[in-house]
């Protein structure tokens, strides 16, 4: 079994691509850190979220953000510019936890239309009123 889980703040904002067949590819990447002291490490993780799940989060997913990723790890082989091998560690998300607060200045994005709210029901006011609006 190959999952891996981690929390960390994201490096950069993240990046929306779409494939010929019109599917979105969500990327981003993530510090992990750890150890404490002069011992810190930081871990960079390339991570990718496929389909409307990623576009879904994909608003959220802004430089600094806390997020908590759960995903299937593997190296990938890549060359620099001069022509040196290297390898990075990625991430397919299965699972993508958001949890930093909002700022005080930021707002949540304005919903593409409204719903509309049904009326407010008047609370009961014992538990006889409560029963007759039961629907069973």
């Amino acid at each position: 079994m190959n999952c891996w889980n981690f929390t960390g703040n994201l490096g950069r904002d993240c990046e929306t691509r779409f494939t010929a067949g019109g599917d979105a590819v969500v990327s981003f990447s993530v510090a992990v850190k750890a150890g404490f002291g002069d011992k810190a490490t930081t871990t960079w993780v390339n991570c990718t979220m496929w389909g409307k799940r990623g576009q879904a989060v994909a608003e959220y997913l802004n430089k600094g953000a806390l997020v908590g990723v759960s995903g299937e790890a593997f190296l990938r082989p890549w060359k620099d510019k001069e022509g040196q091998d290297k390898q990075s560690l990625d991430v397919r998300v299965d699972a993508l936890t958001l949890l930093g607060s909002r700022t005080a200045g930021e707002r949540p994005a304005e919903p593409a239309q409204r719903r509309e709210q049904a009326p407010a029901q008047k609370p009961a006011s014992s538990f006889e009123d409560l029963e007759s609006n039961l629907p069973f």
